[in-house]
């Protein structure tokens, strides 16, 4: 038998039987639901394919490397993972970075040391800040 997978995060799978109960209620049809679920692993963002079902199929969830990246690229990487409910890790970044993006995710923290920016998920549930 195959390894099992670990679970989904509880915002996924929310979003998971959101999705089906839109099916079977007859307010989204089985082919756009099909839509939804092919798109629902990865995101082509053009400049990224933003992995959202990483956690499900490696038990850890897309990490954002920073070098390359422009800021703008971060924050709207940064912004579609918090978005699906996952953790967002940014990695080898600035303080510069983190202010930009602390506008669009108000929940982030910037670790100094580390230089990395990281939203929890009850962070993204609960919207605390701090810097």
């Amino acid at each position: 038998m195959l390894s099992s997978a670990p679970e989904g995060s509880p915002l996924q799978i929310r979003a998971l039987r959101r999705l089906l109960r839109e099916i079977e209620a007859g307010r989204l049809t089985i082919e756009d639901g099909l839509r939804r679920l092919r798109s629902l692993p990865f995101e082509d963002l053009g400049f990224a394919r933003v992995d959202h079902h990483r956690h499900l199929r490696q038990g850890f969830p897309e990490v954002v490397y920073g070098p390359g990246k422009t800021q703008e690229q971060i924050i709207a990487i940064a912004a579609r993972l918090a978005k699906a409910g996952g953790p967002v890790l940014v990695t080898r970044t600035t303080r510069a970075v983190f202010d930009a993006l602390a506008t669009t995710l108000p929940q982030a923290r910037f670790h100094d040391a580390a230089r990395v920016i990281v939203v929890h998920y009850e962070q993204s549930v609960h919207g605390s800040h701090e810097k």
